[in-house]
């Protein structure tokens, strides 16, 4: 049994930084891969994942992200982070943790949300 527990959402001002955090208990087979999701208010859950980090820490991004958004891991604590830089409004939304087992490369799987077997509760971005 694998259990995400998020943490870091908050309220920050247009241009601000948050670090989210992701700490990850269980089976870590399926935990090698972890992204990040989000959903706005009102709408579904984005298909395509902002990030992802695999098992052996490579990482890749949405265009949309990938010049503000960094994806890491402390494997001493179990925890995967994004550190999000240059805060935009539309960046508001919930954020959420996703982890599975390699399936495909990092790219192919940020593009299908079937693939990530295990989910946080989320947690509260929201950029003024």
């Amino acid at each position: 049994h694998v259990q995400l527990v998020e943490s870091g959402g908050d309220l920050v001002q247009q241009g601000g930084s948050l670090r989210l955090s992701c700490t990850v208990s269980g089976n870590t087979d399926d935990t090698r891969c972890m992204a990040r999701f989000r959903q706005a208010a009102g709408k579904e859950r984005e298909d395509v994942a902002l990030a992802g980090i695999s098992g052996d820490d490579s990482t890749t991004y949405v265009d949309s992200v990938k010049d503000r958004f960094t994806i890491s891991r402390d494997n001493a604590k179990n925890t995967v982070y994004l550190q999000m830089n240059s805060l935009k409004p539309e960046d508001t939304a919930m954020y959420f943790c996703a982890s599975g087992p390699p399936t495909g490369t990092l790219a192919t799987m940020l593009r299908k949300p079937q693939l990530w077997l295990n989910w946080g509760q989320g947690t509260q971005v929201t950029v003024s």
